[in-house]
Parts: C-alpha cells; structure tokens; sequence
C-alpha cells in the first residue's frame, strides 16, 4: 500500500502541515516573550489556559458545522480564525495600555477556536481526497507531518524569534494559519451538503446535532471503548510526562537532559511507528493498535529507575512507535465506519474527551504525588496505562476496529 501523491492530497497535507506548525509554534512564542519578562509566567498560564478553553468550545461546533457545511468551510473559517487571532495577541503582548493583558486573552481564546474547529474538520475531508485503500498510509503521512512539526515548529519560530523578532516569528505564524486557510481542495460531497443544506436549516439545533453525533458514536462499540483507554492514557500517562519528568531530569541529569532526551526519543519513536504503519497492516487491527497504546505504561515505570538513563529514553522510544501503531488504524477505522454526515462530530467527540480531560490530569498530578509518594502515582500511572487499553480489547467488537465481520489476513504491503 503506498501513499497517494494526488494533487489534492498534496494540498490537503500541505495545509494540515501548516495548521501543524502554527499550533506548535505558538506556545514557544509565547513561551520566549515570557523568559524575555515581556509576560509574567501567570499571564503566560492564563494564556495558554484560554487557548484551551477555546480549544473545547470550538471542538463540538466546529464538528457539528463540518458536517452540515463541509469540512473545507470550516477549515477555511477555523483558519481565518487562526490568522486573525495573531494581530491581537501582538497587541496584547506589546501594548502599554491597562487593558492590553485582556486583548491578549482574546486572542488567546480565538486561536485556540481555531485550533479546535480546524482538527475534526481535517479528519473528515481525507476521506474525501483519498480512496479507502489509501486511507490508512494518508493518516499515516499526516501523523508524519504532525510529528515533524512538532519538531520544527519550536526550532524555526525560535529561529525567527532570535534572528527578526518576536514579532516576525507571530507573523510566520499568520502566514502559516493563511496556508491552511486557503491550499487544502473541496472535499466530494460539499455539492450534496449545499443541496441538502436549505432543507434542514429549520430544523437546525446544535444541541440536537451534537445529541446525534453522540448517538452515532455509541453504535459503535469499539469507538467507545478505545476512546475510554485512549482518554485514560493521556489523562495519566501524558500527564506524568508534562508534570514530573522536568523534577525527576533535574535530580538525575541536574539539569534538563534527561528531559530533553526523551522527549526527543518519544519524537523520534513515533516516526519510527508513522512510517510503519504506512505498509503495515495486521490481521487484529484492533487488538494491534491497542496494544500499541498501552505500550505508554512503560514510561512511568521506567521513571522509577531513571538514574540508568537509557532505560527512560527506550521507553519513550517504544512508546512512541506505540502511539502510532494506535494511532492511525484508529483514524482510519473512524473514517471508514462512521458515516460521512456524522464524521465529523465523531472525530470532535474522540478529541473532546482525549484532550478535554488531559487538563485535570495535569492538574491532580502534583497534588496527588504530593499526598501519596511520586514513586506511588508512577506506578500506579503505568498500571493505568497498562490496564485501559487491555480492558477495551475486551469489547468484542474492537478487535478489528469495526461492527463489520472482518475475513481475510493482511501483511506487510
């Protein structure tokens, strides 16, 4: 199986990529202006607070408005969206007014709206660009770009930032957001969205749209179940990371080496598993790529022995093939099995409730390790990890990812 280099591919990759680096870049921007005192670190919080709390509000809608206009609308919106917040955040930075911290917020809060309604809404148009045989090396390519920018975002803004200014680097990210806006093609079925559209416009409610995207989801079994390991995972695991990995890298290394080294394996670990799974099609996909996502409980237990450094940075390593080898069947099995009218609120539920939570995580892990012992909610996070995606394997219906009976084995292609 090999990833389709139609042109509409090609646009839809390029401005999936430039979406990519625009959200990765921002935060280290605003992460330099803080180092730099233009911020305090509590209004840097507030910030990336707000961004996420955009992020949630325009999740739903944004699924809800792809389905009934087209995913290449609210790409197209969602993008604006991203590109007008950037005016805003400069004046928020840089202004000497009193109110200049609020304008800042606002911007805060309009990128991430940008950034929620963008992600179902490229979810659903690959199905649209790319043939169902060719869908799980196109979600395989994506997840590539996501990985590399995530890389490069930091490294280039940083490099703008250094070189031209912070205000350079936020408008790279203006330029980015355009790309996204404008590159990406028309999906297929936009000419039976408009001409369906003025019928249902009456009986439009977004509660009762998002009530039926909800409704969608729960016939689909393996969906609820993967999502339930797939939100435990990162609520605890991911959390670990983010929380305690910097104290445990100052203890071990003194510094932030062990820290830096494996996040950069976990980077470099999901490439690995991108590429993989490009040709790489088990005969249980389901049960495979579960397995995959659980292989994140070795990264808490390798922290309990971090002073052998290498033993963390492989088990980034392998959790990050992991995350992949999730991933993308899972993607894929979303685009294949869930109707094109209701895919998009489906993928907005998967990253409502994944990322949504992940905030409490967050939250709940210094106080936690405060009460019980950081050795103890390692553990237990790795147990956790561990545990949700064996007891999802246990719905029948996720072992292939589909209510569909599956025949028929599959190998490397």
């Amino acid at each position: 199986m090999k990833v389709s280099l139609s042109v509409p591919f090609l646009r839809l990759w390029i401005g999936s990529t430039a979406s990519g680096l625009a959200t990765w870049a921002l935060p280290f921007v605003l992460g330099l202006v803080t180092v730099k005192g233009t911020i305090t670190a509590t209004e840097l919080g507030i910030a990336l607070a707000a961004r996420t709390v955009g992020f949630l509000i325009a999740v739903p809608v944004g699924g809800i408005l792809s389905d009934r206009m087209g995913p290449r609308r609210v790409i197209l919106v969602s993008s604006l969206a991203g590109m007008a917040s950037v005016p805003l955040i400069i004046a928020g930075l840089f202004g000497s007014e009193p109110w200049t911290s609020v304008i800042l917020l606002l911007g805060a809060i309009v990128v991430g709206m940008g950034q929620g309604a963008c992600r179902p809404a490229y979810q659903a148009i690959v199905p649209e660009v790319v043939s169902i045989d060719g869908l799980q090396a196109a979600n395989a390519a994506m997840s590539i770009s996501v990985r590399v920018t995530s890389l490069a975002g930091p490294a280039a803004v940083s490099f703008l930032a250094i070189v031209l200014g912070t205000e350079a680097a936020l408008s790279a990210i203006a330029v980015l957001w355009l790309v996204s806006a404008t590159i990406p093609p028309q999906g297929k079925s936009q000419q039976t969205r408009d001409a369906s559209q003025s019928l249902e416009r009456a009986t439009f409610s977004f509660f009762h749209e998002f009530l039926a995207g909800a409704q969608e989801a729960k016939r689909h079994p393996w969906f609820i179940a993967g999502l339930a390991a797939l939100t435990t995972v990162i609520a605890t695991g991911y959390s670990v990371t983010a929380v305690l990995v910097p104290g445990i890298s100052q203890e071990v290394s003194g510094g932030a080496t062990l820290m830096t080294a494996t996040a950069t394996a976990y980077m470099i670990g999901a490439l690995a598993g991108a590429v993989l799974v490009t040709r790489w099609r088990p005969v249980n996909t389901g049960w495979t790529a579960l397995v995959g996502l659980s292989l994140y409980g070795l990264v808490p237990f390798s922290l309990l022995i971090a002073d052998y450094i290498a033993v963390p940075i492989t088990a980034f390593f392998v959790a990050g093939v992991g995350i992949e080898i999730f991933n993308v069947p899972w993607f894929t099995a979303i685009q294949k099995e869930i109707p094109r009218d209701r895919l998009s609120r489906v993928s907005s539920l998967d990253f409502l409730f994944s990322y949504g939570l992940a905030p409490a995580g967050l939250s709940l892990m210094t106080p936690l390790a405060s009460a019980f012992g950081r050795d103890a909610i390692l553990a237990a996070s790795g147990v956790i990890c561990l545990a949700g995606p064996v007891l999802a394997m246990c719905v029948r219906t996720t072992r292939h990812f589909s209510t569909r009976k599956v025949s028929g084995s599959h190998g490397v292609s």
